[in-house]
């Protein structure tokens, strides 16, 4: 087992491109953590080795008091073998981490912050709906890397109206804080979402590709100039502080997932919840887990390490291939790639399948190329 992941779905409000399963209904918290807490007691069979990371996301678990982030913590340490020194990390937005609650945090057991910061142009937050300004931004991580050693942001590229020279000052902003890790995303405009509204209706230019694809590689080329390592196409960290949480993901680990909507993945299987939270709180009082059991198959299976593979430096190691999955898709997939290595967006290294810096920002459309189908 490498991680507990606890989804928090609750938010202050809704950001408008965010398609994630989250409630405004702060008041139903208490009951939700105690919901949670018994989720994490009634799956504990599941899990025979240690915890190595405990990740909140959400949803915005920062609305969460500091007694509640502890229960859950408690929970955990209750009901599994949890190694010295876990990785615990808690996602806050900055309209959250007031001075005190940041001094707070840093006394518990959380030792990571991830923090949404998105941008740190109020332009861009208003298009969005983020709660915080972008003077909270700065102010928050000013702060919390008085107390936190091991932070990272969230920056989003591809905004509309974002111009390239604004990109720059958002990157540059991020590196003048000393950070040791950051996370960035392209805009994407999911269905269902105010943004995808706004732009059918005009209000707001669609997304430009060209446009996010240029802000990406300069992402890449000024961090990695600072001395950030692309461990993962939207992820950069300094050495020694890539994420313990998500690298675990990447290179196929176990992690069982708790609360509405939460996945979790065993080797062999995937489950979620359900993305309800009245029949999740109905369900677990009832002593029922309210989740979907799927079996992957091997050619499941090939394909998901393909996809989470060419995404990081580690990339797809063809003799992982041969030794779990068989010559026929070791085959396959050398077939299929040759006309990337043609092309320079993959490449071979000590037996790796790697995407080249001209790859990244195209890698699931290449991986999905390569996905074995029959």
């Amino acid at each position: 087992m490498s991680g507990i992941y606890i989804h928090i779905p609750f938010c202050k409000q809704a950001c408008h491109y965010c398609d994630f399963h989250f409630s405004t209904q702060l008041g139903k918290k208490e009951i939700m953590v105690n919901a949670i807490a018994q989720e994490i007691s009634m799956r504990k069979a599941e899990v025979d080795d240690e915890v190595e990371t405990i990740y909140f996301g959400g949803g915005t678990p920062s609305v969460l008091s500091m007694e509640e982030i502890q229960q859950l913590i408690q929970a955990v340490y209750d009901n599994y073998k949890v190694i010295d020194h876990p990785e615990i990390t808690l996602e806050a937005n900055p309209d959250d981490l007031s001075n005190h609650r940041i001094m707070e945090l840093s006394e518990s057991p959380v030792n990571r912050l991830s923090i949404g910061i998105q941008s740190f142009f109020d332009e861009d937050l208003k298009l969005m709906n983020r709660a915080h300004n972008a003077g909270e931004a700065e102010k928050c991580i000013q702060q919390a890397t008085k107390h936190f050693d091991n932070i990272t942001i969230d920056l989003i590229y591809g905004i509309p109206g974002m111009d390239n020279e604004r990109w720059k000052r958002n990157i540059q902003k991020a590196l003048d804080f000393g950070l040791p890790h950051i996370s960035s995303y392209a805009l994407t405009v999911e269905p269902r979402t105010a943004l995808k509204k706004f732009i059918e209706k005009g209000v707001v230019p669609d997304v430009d590709d060209e446009q996010a694809q240029e802000q990406f590689y300069i992402l890449v080329n000024m961090l990695e100039g600072q001395g950030f390592v692309n461990y993962e196409i939207s992820n950069f960290g300094k050495p020694g502080f890539f994420s313990k949480n998500n690298t675990a993901y990447w290179l196929g680990k176990k992690y069982l997932g708790v609360g509405p909507s939460a996945h979790s993945f065993d080797g062999k299987h995937r489950s979620w919840n359900i993305r309800n939270n009245p029949t999740y709180i109905k369900k677990i009082n009832e002593g029922v887990l309210p989740m979907e059991i799927e079996t992957l198959s091997k050619t499941d299976r090939y394909n998901e390490y393909v996809m989470t593979g060419l995404r990081t430096v580690w990339g797809v190691d063809l003799d992982k291939i041969a030794l779990e999955f068989g010559p026929n898709y070791l085959n396959y997939l050398n077939q299929q790639s040759k006309k990337y290595m043609e092309s320079h967006l993959l490449f071979l290294q000590e037996g790796k399948l790697l995407v080249t810096k001209q790859g990244k920002f195209l890698a699931d459309g290449i991986a999905s190329d390569l996905f074995f189908v029959g």
